[in-house]
């Protein structure tokens, strides 16, 4: 018996919802941050400081992969809950089918194109003579991997839109275990070096696939796999694109101005300065992920009550998640500056990149609370339909305030009589609240969503 589990979100309490969806994909993200954090630990002890360094170099040319699984899974999951909301249920299995398609085509072009120029590429993102043997060794092993990830992320956001969060989360976070313990297994015991991790990414992509398309196939599931749902239409192309543009354009430019600030630090500090930038951006991404875990679980009610027409349940979904954003933000910048060595050392007991990572740390997480306001932002617009409020609340702190302020601050805190290092780090402070500030400005121009009937 197929049973309509989205029709929930349009008549339970806001609160008792974001919890129910919001605590699933929390969850989610945690256990995919523990694993990415721990990938970096086993490499860090297992193989060493410039096999960090490698994988640090890895992280852009990863983002744009995920940028293109972003762009088909999160536009088709905003879009489906949309869909869902008009109850419109041939359209939902017409978005499933297509966006599986999409992420096949899309997802094997750029692993073709990512195989083809591999030294390249990593050589453009900041990989020396001392690094690129680690990067290329763990790229060329994981590339097929990224493709299974893009898929698992389509499928379980599309799962957790049609009404199972606790589902969604359990594939995840099985895959994400699975991985952690591959990883120890590959490393530690095999010895494999760089390329265990890789391995154990790949394998445990397979299996969060493999059982994210088994709930679509289940005859018991309210959309599933339908045979005209894999008829190719520009209309649901469109859509996707529409909606995914945001999440895509942030993870591309994410990548280059990772590239930027490689080169900038390698400029005023070296390999390991990359190397602290990877210890600290994981865990910026830890707090980064536990923000997206939330907003993971508003889209949902977001989508569906705008496409429902229920604009006080819009508002009263968007302040909670702001709230409790907020809070996280807070108790991110609050540890990061209070215990920075302390973060630091699981990740190494190299005396060079604590140093750096002591420094960096607290100029990294202090404005942590206003990268939750921007981040909540983005999200919430990017749930209802309107992809360029999105666009330009996600770009404005990653790209239009960064990429000026890693060239200009590094200047000024020399002539100030400060490490020039220290100022790139510091770039990262001065966007974010540029970027807070034009996010909140775009929020006041949109005040109407939460009024009128849609």
């Amino acid at each position: 018996m197929q049973i309509d589990k989205t029709k929930e979100l349009e008549t339970k309490g806001i609160g008792t919802l974001l919890l129910a969806y919001a605590i699933p994909s929390v969850v989610s993200q945690i256990i995919s941050s523990i694993y990415n954090i721990c990938d970096r630990i086993f490499i860090g002890h297992g193989v060493g400081a410039l096999a960090i360094a490698g994988l640090a170099i890895t992280m852009p040319v990863m983002n744009i992969i995920h940028a293109f699984g972003a762009l088909i899974g999160v536009g088709a999951g905003a879009r489906m809950s949309i869909v869902l909301g008009k109850k419109d249920v041939n359209w939902a299995e017409n978005i499933l089918g297509n966006s599986f398609i999409f992420t096949i085509i899309l997802g094997s072009i750029v692993m073709c194109f990512s195989y083809l120029f591999l030294d390249k590429i990593l050589i453009l993102f900041g990989a020396t003579a001392d690094t690129v043997s680690y990067a290329h060794e763990y790229m060329v092993i994981v590339l097929p991997g990224m493709l299974l990830t893009t898929m698992a992320f389509n499928l379980t956001s599309l799962i957790r839109a049609t009404g199972y969060p606790f589902k969604s989360m359990i594939i995840l976070g099985s895959g994400a275990v699975l991985n952690i313990g591959l990883d120890a297994l590959f490393i530690f015991v095999f010895r494999w070096g760089i390329a265990g991790a890789a391995w154990a990414t790949t394998i445990s992509m397979a299996v969060a696939t493999v059982l994210s398309m088994i709930h679509f196939l289940r005859r018991d599931s309210f959309i599933r796999f339908r045979r005209h749902g894999f008829k190719l239409k520009g209309y649901i192309f469109k859509n996707i694109f529409m909606i995914g543009m945001s999440p895509f354009l942030m993870n591309v430019a994410a990548a280059g101005v990772v590239a930027i600030l490689n080169s900038q630090l390698i400029k005023y500090g070296g390999d390991m300065a990359v190397g602290s930038y990877g210890i600290t951006n994981s865990y910026m991404n830890f707090m980064v992920l536990l923000i997206l875990g939330v907003c993971m679980g508003m889209q949902p009610i977001a989508g569906y009550n705008y496409g429902a027409g229920h604009p006080d349940r819009l508002r009263r979904v968007f302040v909670l998640t702001m709230e409790v954003c907020v809070v996280i933000g807070v108790v991110a910048s609050v540890l990061g500056c209070a215990f920075p060595r302390y973060i630091s050392m699981a990740f190494t007991t190299d005396g060079t990149l604590l140093d750096i990572s002591q420094m960096a740390l607290p100029l990294l997480s202090v404005m942590s609370p206003l990268i939750a306001f921007t981040i909540v932002n983005s999200n919430f617009f990017q749930s209802i339909d309107k992809p360029w409020i999105a666009i330009v609340t996600s770009l404005s702190r990653q790209v239009i305030f960064l990429v000026p302020m890693m060239f200009l601050v590094p200047l000024f805190f020399r002539d100030l009589g400060y490490d020039s290092l220290m100022g790139v780090f510091a770039a990262c402070t001065v966007s974010d609240v540029f970027g807070a500030l034009l996010a909140f400005v775009l929020l006041l121009t949109q005040r109407k969503v939460f009024k009128q009937q849609m």
